[in-house]
């Protein structure tokens, strides 16, 4: 049933991908926070002379926050590094082939690995009641090390959903329907370029400006 064109399944892949995005968005926020952070340890360490002794610990840990909540979100998006010179070119079926040999030979061992090792750190971590070494006010280190196990949860969850989408797009030859974000310039531009050769679409760009770009195909 998973790997069908039933509408429960698609809803089903939308309502994961709207779950990645939540906690994606959500947390990016961190990044307005970090900012700020490294702003005022800048101020005070530069012009008064009077560091923080917690802002080294708040800038990592934003920081991790940020990074690994976003990884979610960046796979329900297809937003993960790859050859897309090559991938781009393929067949939508041949691309499905490819990505579902890659999730199961690389992607699934490695977050059930990454799931294992992340919660035996907590653990350990929450044990030892571990903190901090890098400032005096030394901050507990378990919560911030139990979200490792938690991400290879969300990772996992999203990489399920994209494998279904994979088998229905070898089946049906088309990729399922996706959540989507604004796409940036280039990558319009990338998926124009695939559409039509360079002449016609540095023609369309001259005469038409911008709107070439979020035009329909022939």
């Amino acid at each position: 049933m998973a790997f069908s064109g039933s509408a429960t399944v698609s809803r089903a892949l939308l309502a994961v991908d709207r779950l990645s995005t939540f906690v994606g968005q959500t947390f990016s926020w961190c990044i307005l926070l970090l900012t700020l952070v490294i702003t005022y340890e800048v101020i005070a360490r530069k012009f008064f002379a009077a560091p923080s002794n917690w802002g080294y610990d708040t800038q990592y840990m934003l920081y991790g926050l940020l990074f690994m909540f976003a990884g979610a979100y960046a796979l329900s998006r297809n937003g993960h590094v790859r050859g897309d010179f090559l991938y781009r070119m393929m067949a939508a079926r041949r691309q499905a082939m490819l990505d579902l040999l890659l999730y199961i030979l690389f992607f699934f061992p490695a977050i059930f690995a990454f799931m294992i090792a992340g919660y035996h750190f907590f653990e350990l971590s929450w044990l030892q009641n571990e903190r901090s070494m890098f400032s005096p006010s030394g901050p507990i280190l378990w919560p911030f090390k139990g979200i490792i196990p938690i991400v290879g949860f969300l990772l996992l969850l999203q990489g399920l959903a994209e494998v279904v989408r994979c088998v229905r797009c070898i089946r049906s030859g088309e990729w399922p329907q996706r959540l989507s974000d604004v796409e940036e310039l280039d990558q319009i531009i990338l998926a124009k370029a695939a559409e039509q050769s360079p002449e016609e679409l540095a023609r369309a760009l001259a005469e038409e400006g911008d709107a070439a770009l979020t035009a329909k195909g022939p």
